[in-house]
Parts: structure tokens; sequence; C-alpha cells
């Protein structure tokens, strides 16, 4: 069944090319969206919806003649299988031109196959985990990875005369990498890891590990909680963790700009690596906010994931309009190597070599400014590339 199904892709593939590059009538361009954009990732595909929206108003619904077509799919969370035939159906039965989203790194992963089989270029707009994109040449990636966000920060930590340190990620891929890539840039500077755990994915009782961290007086907690980061944050307040003066740092889906209200002062003073913060201050940030807004009222601002939505489109628009809308998914990934773009959140690039993105990372805290929690930027860190893709 396996074999057939990647002939059935190769065919439908090597069809569609001839049909879309013999086109006297332009067919339009069908993007693909498989994320996830419910339960904990509701307000998440809120915001992307409203990056699309504006990005729409600022650069129309058609490229190179070809009018834009979004099909979106959820996957419901960390569901591999699904994610996988989703992006199977969008290509086989809707026949899109490119495939975006992918929230977690296991449906990345599985997805990756579908889209070597098909040469389908498939953009990453969040899975930050390594080995994703390594045997998948279709593929590209406009987040981050964790390496990119722990390496900073545990160089800012060490600049900062912070000597130990306590680990608290969540039990899966990712959270593995971060905690990891953490730990190697931080101990090969001389700081400590005086101890680490891993809590399972969706943990709300956090008491337990909260005091197993205080006994041991680290000087910061570095975590990878993601959606667990409010009752991380909960237990560590009703435990007296801000009196003891121990930094919390953390990579930046910690405080995602939507949960900061949720966290209220028990968020105040967390440092964290990001590549954005919807507080940053450029021109093209305050026309997507801006747009953003317009699109849906109850979006206050961007996060990274609709920064980098944004971002994959202006990459899809630039490929299809170089190739006068007769897509060739060789040439398509072609382009995107060395692809250069000005974001929002400030320059990217994909790397050409290992079609990972290249970005500045900034060294964020929790402020309270004139009555709203932010992230306010403390330190740049430019041009970072991951230090383990090769």
């Amino acid at each position: 069944m396996k074999r057939s199904l990647v002939s059935g892709l190769a065919a439908v593939t090597a069809a569609f090319l001839i049909t879309r590059s013999a086109g006297a009538d332009a067919p339009p361009l069908k993007i693909g969206v498989v994320t996830t954009m419910s339960g904990n990732f509701t307000q998440s595909g809120k915001t992307a919806d409203a990056a699309m929206a504006a990005f729409f108003k600022e650069h129309g619904d058609t490229v190179a003649g070809r009018k834009v077509v979004v099909i979106k799919r959820d996957d419901g969370g960390n569901a591999p299988d699904t994610a996988k035939r989703l992006a199977q159906e969008l290509i086989v039965s809707e026949h899109v031109d490119f495939l975006m989203g992918l929230v977690f790194s296991p449906n990345a992963k599985a997805v990756g196959d579908v889209s070597t089989s098909a040469k389908m270029p498939t953009f990453i707009t969040n899975a930050a985990s390594n080995g994703i994109l390594e045997n998948n040449p279709y593929m590209a990636r406009f987040s981050y990875t964790e390496g990119e966000l722990t390496q900073p920060l545990a160089q800012w930590a060490l600049k900062n005369n912070i000597k130990s340190v306590y680990t608290i990620v969540l039990d899966y891929a990712t959270g593995i990498d971060a905690a990891s890539g953490f730990e190697s840039v931080y101990t090969a500077g001389g700081g400590k890891v005086l101890g680490d755990v891993h809590v399972p994915l969706n943990a709300q009782d956090f008491a337990p590990y909260v005091q197993r961290i205080k006994d041991a007086h680290p000087q910061a907690v570095f975590a990878f909680l993601s959606t667990s980061a409010a009752p991380f944050l909960k237990a560590w307040s009703a435990a007296g963790g801000p009196a003891t003066g121990t930094k919390i740092l953390a990579t930046g889906e910690f405080t995602i700009e939507s949960s900061l209200p949720v966290f209220g002062d028990a968020g105040l003073g967390v440092i964290t690596a990001m590549n954005y913060a919807a507080s940053h201050k450029s021109p093209l940030n305050t026309q997507l906010t801006r747009d953003m807004r317009a699109a849906d009222p109850s979006v206050e601002e961007p996060d990274f994931a609709s920064v980098a939505t944004y971002d994959v489109l202006s990459a899809i628009y630039k490929a299809v309009e170089t190739q006068k809308g007769n897509l060739d998914p060789d040439k398509t990934m072609q382009l995107v190597r060395g692809m250069k773009i000005d974001s929002a959140r400030g320059p990217i690039m994909i790397d050409p070599q290992t079609r990972d993105i290249v970005q500045n990372i900034y060294i964020r805290r929790v402020d309270k400014v004139d009555g709203k929690y932010q992230n306010t930027e403390i330190a740049t860190y430019p041009n970072v590339r991951d230090p383990i893709e090769k």
C-alpha cells in the first residue's frame, strides 16, 4: 500500500506539473495549510488567519495571474498520522501547489515523507525540532529551531553571571532538544546544571516539580513548557518562587503574547529568547499589527507563528512571480534556498545548504508598560543559524 501511495502521489505530481505549465487559462494557486487550530491552539489559529488576511490586503490575492486559494486542515494537535493523511488529501484530492503550517515537530516529520514523495514544496511555520529537513529536500523552515533560541539564551545567562540552573521541559522531542541545546552551551561556558526534570505533555500539577527546583537553590530555571507555562507559573508563585530571586529563563513560546494577560504579574521578569516580540520597533511590524487588527479585532497583536505565516506567503509570492506562474517544484526550492525577506521580525534568510532559517534572536523580558504586559527586547543576537543543522 505504501508503494502504491508513493507511486500515486508521483503520478499526480507529474500530471499536475503538465497542467500547470500548459495553462492557457491560469489555474488557481492552491495553498494547503496543515496546522493545529483547535484546543489550546485556537487563538494561534485565529492569529494565523489574521496574518493571512493582512498579507492579502497588502499584496492582493492574485499572483502571476493566478488567483490564490487557501485550503485549511486542522490536525487536532500532536498527531503525525492525521497530519500525514491530511497532507496526502490536499495533494491528491485538492491538487495544491504548496503546503504550509505544521505546529508539532512529529507532524512535520510525518508530512516530510509525503512532501518528498510528491515533490511538494512545504514551508514550516512553527515546528522547531532538528532532523526534519535533512532528508526532505522539498521542505524549508520559516520558524526557528530550539538551538537558535537556546544558544543565545545560554550565552546571555553566562554573560549575566548566572552560574547555576535547574531545567524543566516537556517530555517530547522538541523539549529534549531545548534542554540539551541549552545545557551544552551553558556547561561549556562554566555554568552548572543542578538537576533536570521532564514532565508529561499537558501537565497541570507542577507543585512537586517546583518544590524539587526550590530545594536545589539554583540561580535560574530553564523552562520549555509551551502550553503548560501557566500552571507552572501558578505553582511557582504559590510556592514563593519569585521571592527566592531565582530567574526564569525560557524559549519564546513560554511567553507568547496571547498568554501574558493570563499570567498577570506572575509572568513579570521572565526572560525568554525568541525570533520576534510584538513590541518590536519597525515600520513593517507596525503595519502588520494594524492590518491584523483590522482583519480580526479580537487579535490584539501578532505572535511569532503569525509572523512566520506572513513570511511564508511572501516567499510563495516571490517564487511564483519569478516563475511567471508556471511552477516547477525543483525550481521553487532552488529559489527558496538563499531567499532573503524583510520581515516584521527583522531580516531573514533561508540557508542555501540546510533550508533552515537565519534570523535575529532577541532576549526579551516580560514587563508591564502603561498597564499592559509585553515582551521587551533587551538584547539582540544577529543572524543566528541553527548550531546543529548542517
